[in-house]
């Protein structure tokens, strides 16, 4: 028996890194997967058809996850279209650095929209259904730097820490019907967010590291299987950093 047969699972920011990372390992696993993007385009069309090939449903939704009203309208969509909601991953995220006296108003509001607010809003649709279905696992994506901070990344790091307090905050409100809520907290992982870094850049970052290497998608994708399945049914509440030892 696969650990997620049977079960539909949303993941927001799904068309790359760590977000498409987790869809395929879900797939893998039996389950079937809606995720988001902003556009519909090519890559979500190929995203698409690689998780169609493991035998699983799937199917790319495009909105701003970041609109109150859209985000509840496709979260019905999705409940319509697949029949149940049984994971949510909080996953989509942007950076906008810049040192605090520098940093503008749309860099702070930007960051804030897509990383925390959409979270919010997701949250805020599903959250009924599950409370009817009486189960269910909600899996925030926050940072080491949410837990740590970084200099340059002010707006990055508040939006992470405030995913921090939305899980322990939630966890505490519906654990009572059955809903489980923690968030991962990566390190450096090797996304397109993280290539665009000089190779001496991420070779120092790795120096840093206990573990001494960067981690991979699938690494962070490993551990939302393991919160999303019935292997962690007596976790809830709890941030799990994965990140090769970097943030202890």
């Amino acid at each position: 028996m696969k650990l997620l047969e049977g079960k539909t699972a949303i993941i927001t920011g799904g068309t790359r890194g760590i977000g498409k990372a987790i869809a395929l390992r879900f797939a893998q696993e039996g389950a079937n997967v809606a995720f988001t993007g902003r556009t519909y385009n090519d890559n979500m069309k190929e995203v698409e058809a690689e998780i169609a090939k493991l035998g699983v449903k799937s199917k790319g939704y495009a909105f701003d996850a970041s609109n109150f009203e859209d985000t509840h309208k496709i979260v019905e969509q999705i409940k319509d279209d697949f029949g149940k909601i049984d994971v949510l991953i909080n996953n989509a995220g942007i950076t906008q650095d810049g040192l605090m006296m520098r940093m503008t108003e749309e860099q702070w509001d930007s960051v804030i929209d897509v990383n925390l607010k959409s979270a919010f809003n997701l949250t805020h649709a599903i959250t009924p259904i599950m409370m009817r279905q009486r189960s269910g696992s909600i899996i925030n994506m926050s940072s080491v730097v949410g837990l740590a901070g970084n200099a340059g990344q002010a707006n990055y790091s508040a939006s992470k820490a405030g995913l921090i307090g939305l899980t322990k905050s939630l966890a505490k409100e519906i654990g009572s019907r059955g809903i489980r809520v923690n968030a991962i907290a990566p390190g450096f992982i090797l996304t397109d967010m993280t290539s665009e870094l000089s190779e001496e850049v991420r070779k120092q970052w790795a120096q840093q590291i206990p573990l001494r290497r960067a981690g991979a998608p699938e690494d962070v994708a490993n551990v939302a299987l393991f919160l999303a399945s019935d292997l962690s049914s007596y976790v809830t509440g709890q941030i799990v950093s994965v990140c090769g030892g970097m943030n202890m």
